[in-house]
Order: C-alpha cells, then structure tokens, then sequence
C-alpha cells in the first residue's frame, strides 16, 4: 500500500536516480570529457578522484620524508640527491625519486642545477609544533587502516589501541614510557589548540579555570600569559602531572597554579573554579563516559559557571574532511572515542544542564572547533 504522502519523495527518488545512473555510465562519461560544456567538469572530478585514490601514497610519501630528516636537511640549503641519498644510507636513484615526489607535493623546489630546495610548505612543517611528532606517530594508525573493512567491523586489536592505553582508564597500568609519550605528543601539538581557543573564546570573566585533562600544562601555560590575573587548576593522572609540574614551574606558574593528580573516571573533580575547559578530551571517549563526565563538570561548576569544550569536531548535517574523513576513522581505530559535532556535543551539553550554547567559527576546523556554555542557575 502506498501513502500518498511517499509519492513525492519517491519521485525526488526516481529522478536523483536517473541523474545518478546517467552520470555513473562510462559512454556519457567518455562523451562529457569531450563535450565543450562538460568537458571541464568532467577532467575535475577525475582529478579529484584520483587524489583521493593517491592519498595514501601521498602520506607515506611525507612520512618517509620526516623519517629520513630531509626537512631538516634543506632547511640548511640546497642539496643534490646524491648527498641526500648518502646521508639516508640508499640509492641515488631512490633518493631521486622521492625528492621529485616531495617536489610534486609541493614540499621542495627542484631547482635546475639538479639539487632540491625546500619549499614553503616544506618550511611550513618544521614551523608547526608536534606536527612532525604527529606524522611519526601515524605509523600506528596507518597500520589499522590497512584493513579498513576490517577497522569498520571492528575486528582484532588496534594498533592505536595500544598506543594510547590512557583512553581506556589504564591510570594504573600506564608505563612511565607511555605517559612521557603520550604528554610529549599532546604537549607539541596543544600550542596551536591554545591559539586557535584563544581566538574563539575570550577569559576576561574568568576568575579561576580548571584545565581537566591538561596533560603537561601547554593549554594552561597559554591562557596564563594572556591572562595574568587568571588562577590556574589542572586535573590529570597521576603518571602526568610530573610533566605538568615541571612545564608550569618553568614558565612561573606556581604561585597561580593548583595540580589535581586523579581519573575523571573515578575521582570526584576539583571544585572551586568558574571555569572549566575540556580541550580534546571528548573525542577520546564514548557517549556513556562522556555524559558521565560532563554530569561531574557541572556539579563541579557554581551557578553561572562555564564549561569550555575544544577539539576536531565532525561536520554533523554538512560533512567535512577534517572531522569526518581522518579524526572520524583516528578515533575509531582507538577503540572507545569518536569525532562529534558541535551539535551532538551541544545536545550532550544541555541534557547534563548546561544553556547558552555558543559555537564560534572555527578559523582552522582541522586543528580544533569550539564550544562554550553556562551551568544553569
């Protein structure tokens, strides 16, 4: 039986489909790569398919290329294949193709004498703290992308799993290698979070604010020299507040600053602060842990207190490559967290009480997105 109300959606159905069909044959296909019309469209789309399919050889390219130090090699000058292939300890003529691939990628300059220079996107890498630590790293999540059916389905350990064993609420079980690691990575990367969060979200009415899971105090040791006046509380394992301690104490911190060690997990939250920032802490977890979380936060908070939530967030109704392709599929080889929109996380924020939703634009969505909001009261 068929309700009447279908007939339209059916009908939107059937023509979507006839377009998609006519598209997806290889005759119309050959003739809009010839017609004049077409012609254009046609040779981009093909483009755009084909960097999506080259990808992955793409990011290996890069990661071969910081394995090998050969950022920092040009950084000095100029070099000619022949002494970069020495120094990387293989053949000259691998060495040559890589260097063209890099140039390709538009990472170095080849110039005419034969020798490779680097390029402003090359230069731009070294510039970027953590980045080259990250690329290193994606060793690990590369490997469970091996099988991506396999990832999907959820079949077999991951190697990113492994990795991070923190997300699991391994506290006690973390090696003093694994929380160095773990503090060191974060730590590098966290100077861009504060920056792009320091533009998004201002700390004039804050008079205290509590870092939960602030790692080795980059964010902190970022609001702090814009806020000078701003007291300062960090939450975080016990395996990482040592690292904490030192960056804070070296950046004289700690006459501003209180050091709370626990597990979010199992450990009341520090009260006394107004507000509380949790900077890419939600994305590690899943839903059941994060509504747990966000409970504690507010009751932590007093009335009129602010949560101030940052991380990569999914696009939600409009999809977008950062959240959606690579921190999607990243958390997801984690085991436990997901990349979220800002929607999703304002509809957990408001069922654990908090109002006054505020998303701000994003000026780089690929390094973090953000949200704040007010305890009710």
């Amino acid at each position: 039986m068929t309700v009447a109300g279908d007939l339209p959606e059916r009908r939107e159905r059937r023509r979507g489909g006839w377009v998609t069909r006519l598209i997806a044959n290889p005759r119309f296909q050959q003739w809009a790569s010839g017609f004049p019309l077409t012609r254009g469209i046609a040779r981009r789309d093909g483009a755009e398919i084909f960097d999506i399919v080259q990808g992955f050889v793409q990011s290996q390219v890069l990661s071969a290329i910081v394995e090998l130090d050969l950022l920092h090699h040009l950084a000095d000058g100029p070099e000619a294949p022949t002494v970069l292939a020495r120094r990387a300890g293989m053949a000259e003529d691998r060495m040559a193709i890589l260097l063209q691939a890099g140039a390709a990628l538009g990472l170095f300059k080849r110039r005419r004498d034969g020798r490779f220079a680097l390029a402003r996107k090359g230069a731009a890498i070294l510039g970027v703290p953590g980045l080259e630590a990250m690329i290193r790293h994606h060793s690990a999540f590369y490997a469970d992308m091996a099988d991506p059916v396999a990832l999907l389905r959820g079949q077999g350990d991951t190697e990113l799993a492994r990795f991070w064993p923190y997300v699991f609420g391994a506290a006690a079980e973390m090696e003093p290698e694994v929380a160095r690691r773990y503090s060191d990575l974060m730590a590098q990367s966290q100077g861009l979070v504060a920056q792009d969060v320091l533009r998004m979200v201002p700390f004039r009415e804050s008079r205290h604010l509590l870092d939960i899971g602030g790692g080795s105090g980059a964010f902190l040791a970022a609001v702090a020299a814009r806020y000078p006046d701003l007291r300062l509380s960090l939450f975080d394992l016990p395996e990482v507040i040592p690292a904490a301690q030192g960056r804070l104490t070296q950046a004289g911190l700690t006459g501003r600053l209180t050091l709370f060690p626990g597990s979010f997990r199992s450990d009341p939250l520090p009260e006394g602060a107004d507000t509380i920032s949790l900077i890419r802490v939600l994305y590690d977890h899943d839903d059941a842990t994060v509504t747990a979380l966000l409970a504690k936060v507010h009751a932590a908070l007093p009335p009129g207190g602010r949560l101030i939530v940052a991380e990569p967030m999914a696009g939600g109704a409009s999809p977008e490559r950062a959240g959606d392709v690579y921190f999607a599929f990243y958390t997801m080889a984690m085991g436990t967290g997901r990349a979220r929109s800002a929607a999703r996380i304002a509809e957990l924020c408001r069922a654990a009480g908090f109002a006054d939703i505020r998303i701000p634009r994003s000026p780089r969505p690929f390094v973090t997105s953000a949200l704040s909001c007010v305890k009710n009261g």
